[in-house]
C-alpha cells in the first residue's frame, strides 16, 4: 500500500502569517487598554464630583474627614491619568464608565434613603464609597498588569502609585466603620 507524502508547510508564509497576527494582538490589546484607561479617566473626574456630595451627607467627623482627604487624592488621580495620556501620546479623552454612573448613582440613593446625621446613613456612605474604590482598585490593578504585558513600565508604575492609594483608602474606610460608626448605628 502506497502512502501519499504531504508537502510540509512553507515555514516563511507560517511565520509571516503569525508575526502578523501578533503584531495585530498588540494592536488590539493596546486599543483595549487606551479605551479603560478613557474609562476610568471619566469615571476620576466624576467621582471629583460626586465625593463633596457624600462627605456634605455624612456625621462623622472622621468619616467626612476621609472623604475630603480622598477627594484631593482622586484629584492627583485625575492628573496621573492625564500623565499616562501623554506617555503614551494619546490626547486625553474621557468615555463614559457606565459602572461608576452606577456606583454614584448608589451612593445618591444612600443619600435619599437615609435620615440625615444618622450612623446608618454613614453606614451607607461608607458601603458605597467602598463599592467604588474595590471597583477602582480592580481596574488599577488589571491596567498596571496590561502596561507590564505591554512593556509599558513608567505607565505601570504611576498606575502602581493609585492603586496603592486606592487600597488605603478602602483600608481607612473599614477602620472607620469598625473603630465607631457600625456599632452607633446599631443602637440607633
Amino acid at each position: 500500500m502506497a502512502t501519499t507524502k504531504k508537502p510540509a508547510p512553507k515555514k516563511t508564509t507560517a511565520s509571516k502569517k503569525s508575526n502578523g497576527n501578533m503584531s495585530e494582538a498588540q494592536s488590539a490589546l493596546m486599543e483595549l487598554f487606551v479605551d479603560e484607561i478613557k474609562d476610568i479617566y471619566w469615571a476620576e473626574k466624576h467621582l471629583v464630583k460626586t465625593l463633596p456630595k457624600l462627605a456634605k451627607g455624612a456625621a462623622s467627623e472622621a468619616l467626612r474627614d476621609a472623604i475630603n482627604e480622598h477627594l484631593e487624592v482622586t484629584k492627583t488621580h485625575v492628573s496621573r491619568l492625564e500623565q499616562v495620556f501623554e506617555l503614551l501620546e494619546k490626547r486625553p479623552q474621557a468615555k463614559k464608565c457606565e459602572a461608576m454612573e452606577g456606583l454614584a448613582q448608589e451612593g445618591a440613593g444612600v443619600l435619599e434613603d437615609t435620615e440625615a446625621g444618622t450612623a446608618t446613613r454613614d453606614v451607607g456612605i461608607i458601603l458605597a464609597a467602598q463599592k467604588t474604590e474595590h471597583y477602582e482598585i480592580a481596574t488599577y490593578g488589571g491596567l498596571s498588569v496590561l502596561a507590564k504585558t505591554l512593556h509599558l513600565t513608567d505607565v505601570a508604575n504611576l498606575f502602581d502609585q493609585t492603586l496603592a492609594e486606592e487600597k488605603e483608602a478602602d483600608e481607612t474606610l473599614t477602620s472607620i466603620a469598625e473603630n465607631s460608626i457600625n456599632a452607633e448605628a446599631s443602637e440607633e
